[in-house]
């Protein structure tokens, strides 16, 4: 785990699919022995062999019942979650951890794209693109899938394992695309849910930096970002390409959870110019602190400098986008829509 474009590999991308960014499961045709919401659950599962339930072994994941019919493809059991952003696909895992003699022996993955707040009824009847067709799983494992088709955003997704049995988590690695219905006013533009992506990163031996832009508190530490202890004069940072260009007004450095092993020290330069956006100020342990930026020119990156090392929790950098920014946020917005969504879009912004 060492320096290097964390972007070079699609499971450093966050994770559309969890619960913790807003994803939510919206509906399955079976969950007869371990609850589908676990699907999108934060972490890794966990296993206590000997935990049972009246309808058999607890598992902390999603297992159906075993398939006594002959129904075909028809027979299949599937789960939709709805992803917490609007996002370009790019890979997926369908982690069977824990399941060794009842994982589904293949699974796949369909996307569609409705914007707004579609009932189950609605998804069920949409139109879905194969994502990962019929992937090969092995049992206690991650499966991990790249998805390889031309940029499109997409909404939900449709789980479907062939024909039964149990998957621990599912993890959906994309790029969100920022919405321009979410880009007026003052808006956190670094966040995960608007668009903000990690671009580079100096070390994250314990934990993604990706973890700093999401939502609300952090838990636990690993809900952060934490490098190793450096032996040497340097000192570690991240970049962030924001949501979309815009003034920042205002940055929040939260270290909380991080009680030891904060950082003395932050600063925060447009990563393009080298234009200072916050001096190098100090710190305090396990506390959100919160910094005036006075916006001069629009930033499209950022680099926060930690001094020398340590962990946060949480980076939020709020600013406004522009009027001259608008057009080409709704250009690239509606490119990647499917065509009739696209031009309701287009309409509605015009």
């Amino acid at each position: 785990m060492s320096s290097g474009p964390v972007v070079s590999d699609f499971r450093r991308l966050p994770n559309v699919a969890a619960r913790v960014l807003g994803a939510c499961v919206v509906t399955t045709n079976d969950e007869f022995y371990a609850d589908v919401h676990q699907l999108i659950a934060p972490g890794p599962a966990v296993h206590d062999p000997h935990e049972y339930a009246p309808r058999g072994k607890v598992y902390d994941g999603w297992e159906t019942q075993r398939r006594r019919d002959s129904l075909g493809a028809q027979g299949d059991h599937y789960a939709i979650v709805r992803l917490a952003a609007p996002a370009i696909i790019r890979g997926v895992d369908i982690d069977t951890a824990w399941f060794k003699g009842n994982y589904p022996p293949s699974g796949s993955v369909f996307g569609t794209t409705l914007l707004g707040y579609p009932t189950a009824e609605e998804l069920l009847a949409a139109d879905w693109e194969p994502l990962v067709d019929h992937a090969p799983l092995e049992g206690d494992s991650p499966n991990v899938v790249e998805v390889e088709r031309p940029d499109r955003v997409f909404t939900h997704v449709k789980l479907v394992m062939h024909p039964d049995g149990g998957i621990a988590r599912l993890r959906v690695y994309g790029e969100v695309v920022a919405n321009p219905c979410r880009m007026g006013g003052r808006v956190d533009l670094a966040a995960t849910d608007n668009g903000g992506l990690i671009e580079g990163c100096s070390n994250w031996f314990y934990s993604w930096p990706s973890n700093v832009l999401g939502r609300g508190v952090a838990t636990v530490m690993s809900d952060g970002w934490e490098t190793a202890r450096r032996r040497d004069d340097q000192n570690d940072w991240i970049i962030v390409r924001l949501g979309a260009p815009g003034l920042l007004h205002e940055a929040v450095i939260d270290t909380s959870r991080f009680v030891g092993n904060s950082p003395g020290w932050a600063a925060l330069t447009d990563a393009d110019s080298g234009a200072e956006l916050l001096p190098r100020t100090r710190l305090v342990p396990d506390t959100e602190q919160r910094f005036r930026l006075l916006p001069s020119d629009v930033v499209r990156r950022v680099r926060l400098d930690i001094y020398p090392d340590g962990g946060i929790s949480r980076l939020h950098l709020r600013g406004t986008v522009p009027e001259s920014e608008q057009d080409a946020i709704i250009e690239r917005w509606t490119s990647l829509l499917p065509e009739g969504i696209a031009i309701e879009q287009k309409d509605f912004f015009a």
